[in-house]
């Protein structure tokens, strides 16, 4: 009973819980979703360029986006993170005259997710029906054109959820950032946990920011999963009233 109780101070300290709640609602989550759609917005626009590449005709396009891809989605993300955020963090410092390192956190998820989002288009892409092109062209477009009209936006569309998924480990990786030491207006949900239980020896506000984690993603993966079965299956038809039935209905 004792060690249940210990067990439970330890993880379930609601009062804890309770005094941390509040600062990750008004700064760590906003700081949160700023992270993860900035760099999730900018690596589809890396990413989509890194799928045309990818599928060029032009070996040389085609090289440079294979050894991006493998190169920043083979490190891991705290590494890539470091690297970037430690690396150019004094660079940025002598041109600009900034010590801001949330750009910099932004940059390094930005560069693993376009590897990785990259790919997803491509496949998407890749896997659209060779006729949709050809028909296009004898419609008279460019192959620029039947592209960019026709080829991309069913390949983007057959991908959404698994861009939603890319969103989702964003929202995670997101996390990582505070190793580049983030100011105090910056704190994400993580960092701001990890701060309280560092003050007052419980882990409890580590548990709440997993909770708010969960919060943010469990709806989310819902949604992927909507997003799937909607594609696969389709609309579900609308079952229409039998117009006999709808007369007795009405004492005809």
């Amino acid at each position: 009973m004792e060690v249940l109780q210990q067990l439970l101070k330890t993880f379930f300290d609601w009062q804890a819980m309770g005094e941390v709640i509040p600062e990750m609602l008004t700064v760590g989550l906003p700081n949160t979703l700023i992270v993860a759609v900035s760099s999730g917005f900018l690596g589809c626009i890396f990413g989509l360029v890194l799928a045309v590449m990818g599928i060029s005709r032009n070996p040389v396009p085609r090289w440079i986006a294979r050894v991006y891809t493998d190169i920043f989605r083979g490190l891991p993300a705290i590494l890539t993170i470091l690297l970037i955020g430690l690396g150019f963090g004094p660079v940025i410092r002598i041109l600009t005259g900034s010590t801001n390192p949330l750009p910099l956190g932004i940059a390094a998820l930005t560069l693993m997710a376009s590897a990785y989002i990259g790919e997803i288009f491509r496949s998407g892409i890749q896997s659209v029906d060779k006729g949709q092109l050809e028909a296009s062209r004898a419609l008279g477009f460019s192959y620029t054109s039947s592209m960019i009209l026709v080829v991309i936006p069913q390949g983007i569309r057959r991908v959404l959820p698994a861009l939603v998924n890319q969103l989702i480990g964003l929202i995670k990786d997101s996390s990582l950032i505070f190793l580049l030491g983030l100011l105090a207006s910056q704190r994400e949900i993580f960092q701001i946990g990890q701060d309280q239980a560092a003050n007052t020896g419980n882990l409890s506000p580590l548990v709440a920011a997993g909770l708010l984690y969960l919060i943010l993603t469990i709806p989310l993966t819902h949604l992927v999963n909507f997003m799937d079965k909607r594609m696969r299956e389709g609309k579900a038809q609308k079952i229409e009233p039998d117009e006999a039935a709808a007369l007795v209905g009405k004492g005809a």
